[in-house]
């Protein structure tokens, strides 16, 4: 069936469940490359699957890391990037340690994630997830701009493990914090062309989510 290979690029394919199957993983691999989606997105044990899976297809393996709460120490997640990347990961997504961000103790979360970036710089591109739902948006603006005081590539709303997910006035509100020095990624709840467009609208380039294929070809999900 013919679909928008315009939207291709957008699509982080993600797989993130706690009993995702290696089968289920090797089908978001082939959904992927056949729809030239940016990236399958999954968890650290599955990346050497996905990036043999993935190699030469042009479609990038991402990891996320910390996930889905954050409160790992920093070493163990300076550790686990350095694993992913050596495995394939060639994009990693880092949960920020939320608690600290609200106790106000920025060095503490702006080395957190710059632990992260030095781990996976140049050879992975990192997405800090502030976890959008839980922060007020003077949290949110901070968060961005502690991001980006790090070196992160990219911003990113939501890990799906909370109570809410991407929003537009978010995806918004934290493109205008970061300009043009980051890049956004919405995730969570992007079901369908209409809310991916209003994500592109607010500023979003990339859109993490497990229902890409009904966004490439505009069709609704059975949620």
């Amino acid at each position: 069936m013919a679909y928008d290979e315009g939207y291709s690029k957008y699509i982080d394919h993600t797989v993130l469940k706690i009993a995702t199957t290696k089968e289920t993983v090797l089908k978001f691999c082939a959904e992927a490359k056949q729809y030239h989606f940016a990236s399958v997105c999954v968890n650290p044990c599955n990346v050497p699957l996905v990036a043999k899976e993935l190699e030469g297809t042009g479609v990038k393996t991402c990891c996320v890391i910390g996930f889905p709460l954050g409160a790992n120490t920093t070493k163990v997640k300076a550790f686990e990037t350095v694993d992913a990347v050596e495995n394939g990961a060639q994009e990693v997504d880092m949960v920020i340690n939320v608690g600290r961000l609200k106790d106000k103790d920025y060095d503490y979360v702006r080395e957190d994630i710059k632990a992260v970036v030095d781990a996976a710089h140049p050879k992975a591109l990192v997405k800090v997830i502030i976890e959008t739902c839980v922060l007020t948006d003077d949290e949110k603006v901070k968060a961005c701009e502690l991001a980006k005081e790090a070196g992160a590539d990219f911003v990113k709303t939501s890990t799906g493990f909370g109570t809410g997910g991407a929003t537009a006035h978010d995806v918004a509100l934290m493109k205008k914090t970061v300009g043009d020095a980051l890049q956004v990624k919405a995730s969570t709840g992007i079901n369908s062309r209409a809310t991916c467009d209003e994500m592109i609208a607010a500023g979003a380039v990339r859109m993490g989510t497990s229902k890409g294929v009904y966004i490439v070809k505009d069709e609704l999900p059975n949620l």
